[in-house]
């Protein structure tokens, strides 16, 4: 199947067994049936070939790199249940691009596998509640310490984005150094019935649409043998790299086409709403407002594109992502808010699907790194590139 012939598929599989039971449901996934739901999507979505477009070919998935991702991510993203469905929702997607870099044979058979075809969830262990580990992971509190055969990790994670259903967890413990040390993490993996787990509650946030919640999770005494350890001993930080890029990439894809479709439903309403004697559509302050979010939309896939032919390329893309995901997160706002405005009463209601997206994707600015922190990382690059510093 060709990339166009795939977008092609995707769109019309979203607008037909996807977009209705999300429009129903005001993009509330557990009241639209939760897993039983993600059970069903992802068993259609496999049907017509369209499961893990981003996993590897030799585990079933499709093996799209991030530049051909990017139009078959966006189209999926026209629904909140887009990206479940396809089997290419956070934390999972980013969990796939991470393993099939970093995980053994073993752990791929065990972990990827199975993640891959859609049999399970997985969650990212790593933020924690301050004075641990958030916007600055140096600040990394869990421990894993050294046992025979293995590690005993303790420790206490928030905001673990799919904790609550979750097949097994990737675990960012401190195996050396202190708080605050640069180094001295490692990635773990557990199962999530494994002894000393448990998701204590689901920590209450304005997004709806992402299954499993926003958890807080304990680990006491969890056993992990040698064999589960991913990466080497040490190396945690670094193998963070490998993710956090290209799912900054990935999340802007999705709520880029999330974006998209509330921007079109606005230029439907201001052609076919008359006032003032004529269409609002004519009018120029309405027109100046949808000029400015084709504009943002326009610049938004443009700064996606350039990272992620980075990403392709081998490269770390540390400085393009940042940019990418910092203006991502601030444009898409704004085409949304504008879509609102546009719409008057009804962009504040559920009668149109404007008000839930920006429900949804104003956490963005915060999820995966707030737009602060980027500038703050963006700023000290250039300050080095230019000042020698």
């Amino acid at each position: 199947m060709s990339e166009r012939d795939l977008v092609t598929e995707v769109v019309e599989f979203i607008a037909e067994h996807v977009l209705p039971v999300d429009d129903e449901h005001d993009g509330d996934v557990e009241a639209a049936g939760g897993e039983s739901l993600r059970v069903r999507l992802q068993a259609r979505a496999r049907e017509r070939g369209l499961l893990s477009p981003h996993g590897p070919r030799d585990l079933g998935g499709l093996g799209l790199g991030m530049v051909d991702r990017a139009p078959v991510f966006e189209a999926a993203g026209r629904s909140l249940f887009g990206a479940m469905a396809l089997n290419v929702n956070a934390p999972d997607e980013g969990n796939v691009h991470l393993l099939d870099r970093v995980a053994t044979p073993g752990q791929r058979e065990r972990f990827l596998r199975p993640l891959v075809r859609g049999d399970l969830r997985s969650a990212f262990a790593m933020t924690e509640p301050a004075p641990g580990a958030g916007s600055d992971p140096s600040l990394l509190a869990t421990t894993a310490t050294r046992v025979s055969g293995g590690w005993l990790v303790n420790g206490r994670k928030w905001f673990i984005t799919g904790a609550d259903g979750a097949g097994f967890y990737i675990i960012m413990a401190r195996t050396s150094g202190e708080l605050g040390d640069p180094g001295g993490a490692t990635m773990l993996l557990a199962p999530a019935d494994r002894a000393g787990i448990e998701v204590n509650r689901h920590i209450g946030t304005i997004d709806r649409a992402m299954l499993g919640g926003h958890c807080e999770v304990t680990f006491t005494d969890v056993m992990v043998p040698d064999d589960d350890v991913l990466g080497e001993v040490d190396e945690g930080f670094r193998y963070a790299q490998v993710r956090l890029g290209p799912a900054r990439m990935t999340h802007v894809m999705r709520w880029t086409g999330a974006a998209r479709r509330a921007h079109e439903i606005a230029i439907q309403h201001v052609a076919g709403r008359r006032a003032f004697d004529g269409r609002l559509a004519d009018l120029g302050m309405v027109q100046q407002l949808i000029a400015d979010s084709e504009i943002d939309l326009a610049a938004t896939r443009a700064l996606l594109f350039e990272a992620c032919r980075e990403l392709d390329g081998g490269g770390r893309a540390a400085r393009s992502t940042s940019i990418a995901k910092t203006f991502a997160a601030e444009a898409l706002n704004r085409v949304v808010d504008r879509a609102m405005q546009l719409c008057g009463g009804l962009g504040v209601s559920s009668e149109l699907p404007v008000a839930k997206v920006a429900r949804e994707l104003r956490p963005f600015r915060i999820y995966d790194g707030p737009s602060e922190v980027h500038r703050w990382a963006i700023a000290r690059r250039a300050i080095q590139r230019v000042g020698g510093l």
